[in-house]
């Protein structure tokens, strides 16, 4: 398993040394980085990352980084540190998705408990990332035709519901019900739902 890695990024060299000695004396693989752009400029990894990133910084602001990588599709879990925060700053970091917002001076303790939510939320999120991707793959057995009967399905229509909406007898429904579910391995609605959650697949909506 790759080791999970922190990066702190702070203007100031005694905030980064200080941090990084508590995070690697815990286990943690450590990278430093005097700036957001430094931070950028870095090669990317696969690792779990973590983020300690200081609120105000010159140049790109921590806040700023935030929105950048959340643009470009990334999912790092962040953890602010202030020496200037206020309550608004701290509400506007946590909407966008920030795992804590740490007022400075903060104790080891406080900073190696949102270290631990961080990796956390990162663990939670490759598990559902890994689940979406093993139920599109099963998806994708499907026709045109199943998928369209199984959305259909999954928004709660009966059997001959669905034959009336796509102008199908209701015994060609059952066969392409029974197709979808030897194909997905289940044999419920509420597994083709939990299926449907998992892929990112909504249900057709019923006709009114």
């Amino acid at each position: 398993m790759t080791r999970p890695v922190v990066s702190i990024i702070d203007d100031h060299e005694s905030v980064r040394r200080s941090l990084a000695r508590v995070l690697a004396a815990f286990g943690y693989a450590v990278e430093t980085f005097e700036s957001a752009a430094a931070f950028l400029a870095r090669p990317g990894s696969d690792a779990p990352a973590c983020l300690v990133l200081d609120v105000k910084m010159p140049g790109l602001s921590g806040m700023e980084l935030q929105a950048r990588l959340a643009a470009a599709g990334r999912r790092d879990a962040i953890v602010f540190i202030t020496a200037h925060g206020d309550v608004p700053m701290c509400a506007a970091a946590m909407k966008a998705g920030a795992v804590d917002f740490l007022p400075k001076p903060f104790s080891s303790d406080t900073l190696l408990e949102a270290v631990r939510r961080a990796f956390a939320r990162c663990a939670r999120q490759t598990e559902s990332d890994t689940a979406g991707r093993r139920a599109r793959q099963r998806l994708a057995k499907l026709t045109e035709r199943e998928l369209e009967v199984f959305r259909m399905l999954i928004s709660g229509l009966l059997n001959k519901q669905v034959g009336a909406v796509l102008g199908a007898a209701e015994k060609t429904i059952k066969n392409h019900r029974g197709h979808i579910t030897a194909k997905l391995g289940v044999n419920s609605v509420a597994g083709m739902m939990q299926l449907a959650l998992e892929a990112g697949i909504s249900p057709a909506l019923p006709p009114r």
